[in-house]
């Protein structure tokens, strides 16, 4: 079974009847609404929405189970969450950074760059984090051009001149040796 997926924090109480002030973790604008169910990790365990209503920090968000302004209180910094099976459903292209964390990064001539260990979410592109067997962490820009498609538990890149210099220094190393030995 699947973890629970964060979709938002507790940041603050908002007023004196219950409401409180929650930061989205989501991209989808539908979350939010009357009638939502989240398991939270407080108390109590699960909470409803009555009343939602935007705020320049987030969303205002009134639970059926917070009445007044000490519940509420009580509540700061607890996340909310849903089972993983309640996510919006993907379009082509589009991945979990859990599905991409733990794939096998291989450049163009096939040589393993390394492990994708992250996915950096960025304002303007998303970075994969990819630590180099040396346990150097290198980030590359997760776009078309320079990132395949995940297959096979590998994920092929095309990355930029440079980027993987390290994994290049110890194969001249290797034919040093090599040479060396001979």
């Amino acid at each position: 079974m699947s973890a629970p997926v964060p979709i938002g924090y507790v940041v603050r109480p908002h007023g004196i009847r219950g409401d409180v002030l929650v930061a989205s973790l989501t991209d989808h604008p539908g979350r939010f609404v009357p009638g939502a169910r989240f398991s939270s990790d407080g108390v109590p365990q699960t909470v409803t929405i009555v009343e939602v209503r935007p705020h320049r920090e987030g969303v205002l968000v009134r639970f059926a189970e917070i009445h007044d302004r000490t519940a509420a209180e009580g509540f700061v910094k607890i996340t909310l969450a849903i089972p993983a099976a309640e996510r919006r459903p993907l379009v082509e292209g589009e991945y979990w950074p859990e599905d991409l964390v733990g794939l096998t990064a291989v450049g163009p001539d096939g040589v393993t760059l390394g492990v994708v260990s992250d996915v950096v979410l960025g304002a303007a592109q998303d970075r994969l984090a990819v630590t180099t067997p040396s346990g150097v962490v290198v980030e590359i820009p997760f776009v078309a051009a320079l990132v395949g498609e995940p297959e096979g538990g590998t994920i092929s890149m095309q990355p930029p001149l440079g980027l993987f210099d390290e994994l290049a220094d110890a194969d001249d190393e290797d034919s040093a040796q090599v040479e060396d030995d001979l």
